[in-house]
């Protein structure tokens, strides 16, 4: 997909995409990015074993738009879906997008802001999306922060946690060296989370773009679902669901405590 006559080309940039029996959604990004005019020195789809039809548009995607796939035969979850798909990139950098979102327009420039503030601040990760935002930030420039993670029990938000996530971001190309391997065997939450541990107990450096839903849209049609389950009782109105959400939150944030301190940090491949 690289195209040295793009407007936004990323010489030193890898595009991983997760992919999972979602073949639509997939080409729906691609093709965004085009739009775009925005390209990378290389794509990489990294598909968990989807079904046959899923399979066949993957090939057809492939000749349209230049990518190398990374298949398997057997289902192993997301870490090992983000895994496979880690270990074929060769730049730099990688911009990590799972295939349900979609660029918008003014993430080209923000992402080229993005590269250039990684190295000013010795960063390890820039966060592009979230449902929230992350609580604890120090303002740095062009419209991000520095996630700050606040161990002190009396910085009670819970999000404060979460300075890992698996929605879109730039990570450098040599994340598993300090943080190691994404957990696999396990759901994706709970995958997601172990990497979060690990990126607060070896001492990560994370930005955070402060607009956080102005680059990109997660788009999930009736066609194509979300892959990933999750309980909708928490979201509900009712003050007994409230007084239930209070407690819940209380108890993830104490266990969530107990985890950063007990949490063994991974110690770097040489």
């Amino acid at each position: 997909m690289a195209n040295t006559t793009s407007r936004f080309s990323f010489e030193n940039v890898t595009l991983l995409i997760t992919h999972y029996n979602r073949s639509s959604s997939l080409e729906r990004l691609l093709a965004a990015f085009r739009v775009l005019n925005c390209s990378f020195e290389e794509v990489i789809v990294s598909d968990d074993a989807s079904k046959p039809e899923h399979l066949d548009r993957l090939e057809l995607l492939q000749e349209q738009f230049d990518f190398k796939l990374i298949t398997t035969p057997v289902n192993g979850g997301l870490g090992n879906n983000i895994n496979k798909g880690q270990d074929a990139v060769r730049t730099p950098y990688t911009l990590y997008v799972q295939e349900d979102f979609v660029p918008k327009a003014a993430f080209p420039e923000h992402f080229r802001n993005a590269l250039a503030l990684m190295e000013q601040h010795n960063a390890d990760l820039v966060r592009f999306y979230a449902y929230f935002k992350y609580p604890y930030l120090k303002t740095i420039a062009k419209g991000f922060s520095e996630m700050q993670f606040k161990q002190a029990l009396w910085y009670t938000n819970h999000l404060k946690f979460y300075v890992y996530s698996d929605h879109p971001h730039l990570r450098r190309s040599s994340f598993f060296e300090k943080f190691g391997r994404y957990a696999e065997g396990r759901k994706g939450d709970e995958t997601e989370f172990s990497m979060c541990l690990s990126f607060i107990k070896n001492k990560g450096k994370g930005l955070f773009f402060n607009e956080f839903s102005e680059l990109f849209d997660q788009c999930n049609s009736s066609v194509e679902p979300s892959t990933m389950a999750r309980a909708n009782w928490r979201e509900q109105k009712t003050p007994a669901i409230i007084a239930l959400r209070w407690l819940y939150l209380k108890y993830r944030f104490l266990k969530n405590s107990l985890e950063v301190r007990l949490f063994q940090p991974h110690r770097s491949i040489s």
